[in-house]
């Protein structure tokens, strides 16, 4: 009965794999050793604008200075998720991506948001229906943003509506300049022309609805008006109401009702 130190075969499988741990120990050591060379400390940063889109509030100085404390380390240990986040936390940035570059810098492409109005009078929401924060001034600068209000994650449910108010006033020559809707789901929107639109709530008939029929139906109406309408009223379910402004800017007291006649 032969021992195991005298199987040949079984001697060289286990030198064979003694001698691959230490191979594979060595090349460990040597891609570590290698990988702390100051040839691949990150040196470089180089940020575009994504395909399609152009920095406008985004400069270089202004993201060296907020992410650069935060950007640390070589080529292969860097993470790069760490670097992502500390761009998508500067204001303006909506989505970061970033990708190393051989052998010592890093690609960083930025999407920049579009800011589209000012949520809840301190935010702003972009063409995405997201909210984010930024220097409402600086999305002013060429055009007045309008308002949106209404409670927290309902952006995108806002933005919907607001897109439905336009096309809507088109044919009536006018358009939405502010939207709200209440946290009891009730919306209200001021129009171009200073009045004031109740849309109520979507229960039984739906606002899209009362919409329709208002629109088809005001032309008629507002033509045989001598008076500014101040508040248009379409909480009524099968018609709505007018509050026109008085002479010397005193509202009437009692609603002035087309189409119907029941209290909202």
């Amino acid at each position: 009965m032969s021992t195991p130190w005298h199987d040949t075969r079984l001697l060289n499988s286990v030198a064979n794999g003694l001698f691959a741990a230490a191979l594979g120990a060595l090349l460990c050591s040597s891609l570590w050793w290698l990988s702390q060379r100051p040839m691949f400390t990150i040196q470089q940063i180089r940020v575009d604008a994504a395909a399609g889109h152009t920095l406008r509030y985004l400069h270089e100085p202004v993201l060296r200075a907020v992410v650069g404390d935060r950007v640390g380390g070589n080529f292969f240990v860097i993470d790069l998720q760490e670097v992502r986040a500390a761009f998508e936390a500067v204001p303006w940035v909506r989505r970061a991506t970033v990708r190393r570059v051989w052998p010592d810098s890093l690609h960083v492409t930025l999407e920049e948001h579009r800011a589209f109005a000012i949520w809840n009078r301190e935010a702003l929401m972009n063409t995405h229906g997201e909210s984010f924060a930024a220097n409402l001034d600086e999305a002013e600068e060429e055009r007045a943003l309008p308002h949106f209000s209404g409670p927290v994650g309902t952006e995108k449910l806002v933005m919907e509506r607001w897109l439905e108010l336009i096309d809507a006033l088109k044919p009536l020559g006018l358009s939405p300049a502010d939207l709200e809707l209440s946290p009891r789901e009730a919306w209200t929107a001021r129009l171009s022309d200073g009045s004031r639109l109740l849309l109520g709530r979507d229960q039984g008939v739906s606002v899209r609805e009362r919409l329709a029929l208002w629109a088809e139906v005001y032309p008629k109406v507002a033509g045989r008006l001598n008076q500014r309408v101040q508040t248009i009223d379409l909480r009524y379910p099968n018609g709505f109401a007018l509050r026109p402004v008085a002479f010397g800017g005193d509202a009437i007291r009692e609603p002035q009702a087309a189409g119907g006649s029941r209290r909202p």
